[in-house]
């Protein structure tokens, strides 16, 4: 089987794992917002999401080693075309007219990205010097982007896909070091940028769960969309990566990447908000005039939010 179309085929399966994990941390985030980090790691869905992270993970690298990052991490958008149908089953909802819009356009421009970034099996690397440039450079970023600010769902989303893209061009880098077997399987190389690897693949997961309290659609896009551009431009600039085409490649990667980029945010903005109720007096709203005596006999207990009792 060619390479590429392994590639390919790893990074569909590996995108469904992240879109399962990405509802899965949302729903968390939606349930347990402000909760300190001990009682985070007590819940069974956060080690759920973390187990279909390291799954993702683990299926990305070995795309890795069969194509480059620029066709590899661009697939990384369709874990937001997976992530809607998925959050509206489970929300019990149908997926919205606008939301099919959103994947089309997604699913046409990654097939545009994909013809003209086609290559073969990577075989170069980052060096020494370079991953601790990179991984400094990165570091700094993703400290201004983590800063206490306005808006830091959206900041945190992507110094979360920045950290992730960044780990995937190093998760390149020790793929192709230890398969290539032209030096020391447990190189100083090899073993200095796993550690570089796994400390932005922590760094990235705990960065878009702090991003998800806010909802899931516009931090996941942002995440999906901050990811394959930090990789590819670690691609094309140090590891020697080309699109194909000339002049003409070059424009229809731009063309759907642009084609892309809108397909996400359509699938962002058709995030379903948070229902008002249609009558005011049955949510328990007070509309005029002072509060009434309580009634007669034991008070029932109301309900949590977003919890309905029988009549």
């Amino acid at each position: 089987m060619n390479a590429a179309l392994v590639a390919v085929l790893l990074s569909l399966v590996s995108a469904c794992a992240y879109a399962a994990a990405a509802v899965a941390q949302e729903r968390l985030a939606s349930r347990a917002s402000g909760s300190g980090a001990l009682r985070m790691l007590a819940s069974g869905v956060w080690w759920w999401a973390v187990a279909l992270n390291a799954s993702a993970a683990l299926l990305h690298v070995v795309a890795l080693k069969y194509g480059p990052l620029t066709v590899v991490q661009p697939l990384g958008a369709l874990t937001l075309v997976a992530a809607v149908p998925l959050g509206a089953r489970l929300a019990g909802r149908r997926v919205s007219a606008v939301e099919w819009r959103g994947t089309g356009l997604t699913l046409l421009g990654l097939g545009a990205l994909l013809l003209t970034a086609s290559g073969p099996a990577p075989d170069d690397v980052l060096s020494v010097p370079e991953a601790l440039a990179v991984s400094g450079a990165t570091a700094a970023l993703i400290g201004a982007l983590s800063w206490p600010g306005a808006r830091p769902g959206l900041r945190h989303a992507t110094a979360s896909g920045i950290a992730s893209g960044v780990a995937s061009a190093l998760t390149q880098t020790v793929t192709v070091a230890v398969t290539d077997r032209s030096g020391p399987l447990l190189s100083v190389q090899v073993i200095g940028v796993a550690v570089l690897v796994a400390a932005f693949a922590t760094g990235g997961l705990l960065l878009s769960q702090t991003a998800y309290r806010g909802g899931l659609g516009a931090p996941l896009a942002v995440v999906t969309l901050a990811n394959p551009v930090a990789a590819a431009v670690i691609g094309l600039s140090l590891l020697g990566e080309r699109l194909r085409g000339g002049a003409g490649g070059v424009l229809l990667a731009l063309t759907g990447a642009a084609l892309a980029a809108w397909g996400v945010l359509h699938l962002s903005r058709a995030a379903p908000g948070r229902p008002e109720p249609a009558n005011p007096v049955a949510a328990g709203a007070v509309t005029a005039g002072p509060p009434g005596p309580p009634p007669p006999g034991p008070v029932p207990r109301q309900p949590g939010p977003g919890h309905l009792t029988r009549l």
